[in-house]
């Protein structure tokens, strides 16, 4: 996801936390899954807030997605708040099953929803508010009958920049993102939904092992991961990214981004090895989808022809 400024500092630490693989995860996962060589794409609805749903249902359709992950962004919901929170009174039970049954009648599922809200902020009313956001998008979830919600960290920089560690990275604010996702584990039984942890080195996800550790430390069969390779390709090898979270990738996204550059790209327009990628995709997590990102109608069809194309050459089939 990350859209916004990114720099380098204070990630070396984090970086190198990340190196040492983990075997027996590794060994897990590939029983797990098997080599099944087939992988499912579906598309992320953020870049396209000109359509409504109906419209981007029909248009998606035509192009032969059978699968979404929904951001309520388009111009009969626009909620959509990047690290923060919008209002969501008026989204009711009725509507929300509305707006799915919009794209399930052009044969499309919602894989997953974004809700993206910050996590780490310093005030505690602020992570409550923040919390009460999460689980009012879980009710929405739950009517839409959607199984996942996806989310970074979120980011907080302090007013007065401050010597030491970086934000996301200290102790402190370890130990109160952990009671944030211990609440969002407990809200998300509650629910019968699961969210979804994002990685960005440039957050407090900052590194593949340390998503992993944050996993394991929460240790809820209710929150587990996302996989964007783009977004840690400073800091880990992708062979890394699978070895650490290979158990618990339930999504991955499709995008790009060259090295030592700050935004995000389409895929195949950066650094990534996206032949290795999807290889790893279909051997590690086969039932995890690829959800294209960073695309909109001006470019959404040359990316899905690329990545078929690599998948078709990686020897890898669409499912």
């Amino acid at each position: 996801m990350a859209d916004h400024r990114m720099t380098r500092r204070d990630i070396v630490g984090a970086a190198v936390a990340g190196l040492p693989l983990v075997a027996a995860g590794s060994r897990v996962a590939r029983a797990q899954t098997g080599a099944q060589n087939r992988v499912a794409i579906g598309i992320s609805t953020l870049g396209f807030p000109t359509l409504s749903n109906a419209q981007l249902a029909e248009t998606l359709a035509e192009q032969g997605f059978k699968l979404i992950q929904l951001f309520f962004s388009q111009t009969d919901s626009r909620y959509w708040v990047y690290n923060g929170r919008s209002d969501l009174s008026d989204m009711t039970p009725a509507r929300s099953r509305a707006i799915a049954a919009a794209y399930r009648s052009a044969g499309i599922t919602i894989h997953s929803m974004g809700v993206y809200t910050n996590l780490v902020h310093p005030d505690a009313s602020e992570r409550q508010k923040n919390l009460a956001y999460f689980e009012a998008m879980m009710k929405i979830a739950t009517a839409m009958e959607v199984r996942y919600l996806v989310t970074e960290a979120g980011h907080y920089h302090p007013d007065t920049p401050t010597s030491g560690t970086t934000y996301h990275l200290r102790e402190d604010v370890w130990r109160r993102t952990i009671e944030a996702g211990k609440r969002l584990a407990a809200m998300a039984a509650d629910h019968g939904v699961t969210v979804l942890m994002e990685p960005f080195f440039d957050g407090f996800f900052a590194s593949a092992k340390r998503t992993r550790t944050f996993l394991e430390e929460v240790d809820s069969a209710h929150v587990r991961a996302l996989l964007d390779p783009a977004n840690l390709l400073e800091v880990n090898d992708l062979e890394e990214m699978f070895d650490q979270l290979g158990p618990w990738i339930d999504c991955l996204h499709a995008k790009d981004r060259r090295l030592h550059v700050e935004r995000g790209v389409p895929a195949g327009q950066g650094d990534l090895d996206y032949p290795t990628f999807v290889s790893l995709a279909a051997a590690r997590t086969p039932k995890a989808p690829l959800i294209l990102e960073y695309v909109g109608l001006d470019d959404y069809q040359q990316t899905l022809r690329h990545l078929r194309t690599t998948m078709q050459k990686a020897g890898v089939r669409e499912a």
